[in-house]
């Protein structure tokens, strides 16, 4: 009995207990931030986008006639088709576009230092023609670029052998069509992908050698130039050493070539030889005359 009067102090524990656990339940509990998943924007894992490289290639079409009619406008904003670029020279064509943070400048870097490297001149032997297959683009983008590499190539008395051209939808799908040219745009990094390349033409304006990569070979870019030119440019050394060599398309190089190394050392060996016949003659003759004598 002597109990008794501690029992409403314990149901009034037990009443007050109960009320804080239910307002424990109710109340929220307070956590920090959890770990989100962070989307692969450059696709480091391949998984959470499909890559757009998927669809960018060069496929080679030798001898594809560019559409002569396409217009662009060039970095004064001239508007011409493509065939007031054509008909006198030889044709390296470069198709970048002019706000590509990575990879077009390295083109046009590499077509510079081959242009530097070369004995051929431009405006005199050939052309350089960049087209900018970003529609977005335009004459003040191009004019922007030019500046640049006129700068970078020091010989401002070439200035007309250099065009940087922007255009439509349109007049850059046929051109990029007819060169092979597969790219992509990128939204996850706004920019657009694509392969690394310089194309040479004829002066009627079909592909003749395709040069992958940044940094192009001087002597064969010499080469693929005078082969473009129906041998109209270069000198009889040139003419020499292309007997000698051979284009692979697969690697895009010039190879040399054991036949025509053999051929070309068969032919100074017969020189050499008929040149000694004749001396020898010419030595026997003299010696006739003198005991004639």
């Amino acid at each position: 009995m002597k109990y008794r009067q501690y029992i409403p102090a314990f149901l009034a524990a037990v009443l007050l207990s109960g009320a804080a656990a239910v307002a424990r339940a109710d109340t929220p509990t307070v956590r920090g931030p959890q770990p989100q998943p962070v989307p692969d924007l450059l696709n480091m894992k391949g998984v959470d986008r499909p890559t757009p490289l998927k669809s960018v290639t060069i496929e080679q079409k030798l001898n594809s006639q560019l559409p002569m009619d396409a217009v662009f406008k060039d970095e004064t904003g001239r508007p011409a088709p493509l065939s007031a670029f054509f008909g006198k020279r030889p044709v390296v064509l470069a198709l970048v576009y002019y706000q590509c943070p990575m990879l077009c400048t390295q083109i046009l870097n590499g077509v510079v230092r081959a242009a530097r490297a070369m004995v051929l001149t431009p405006g005199k032997d050939y052309d350089v023609l960049a087209i900018s297959f970003d529609a977005r683009e335009g004459p003040q983008d191009a004019a922007a670029k030019k500046a640049v590499y006129m700068k970078e190539y020091g010989h401002p008395e070439t200035n007309g052998a250099w065009h940087f051209l922007t255009g439509d939808v349109d007049s850059i799908k046929r051109v990029t069509d007819a060169v092979g040219f597969r790219y992509a745009w990128d939204a996850h990094t706004a920019q657009f992908a694509h392969a690394s390349a310089v194309y040479v033409l004829t002066p009627a304006g079909r592909i003749s050698k395709y040069f992958y990569g940044i940094d192009y070979s001087a002597r064969d870019m010499r080469f693929g130039l005078i082969e473009a030119s129906g041998n109209k440019i270069g000198t009889p050394v040139d003419q020499i050493l292309l007997f000698c060599y051979h284009f692979d398309p697969h690697s895009a190089k010039y190879t040399p070539v054991a036949l025509g190394i053999l051929r070309l050392a068969g032919a100074a060996t017969l020189f050499m030889l008929g040149g000694f016949v004749v001396i020898m003659l010419r030595r026997e003759s003299r010696q006739k005359g003198g005991e004639s004598v």
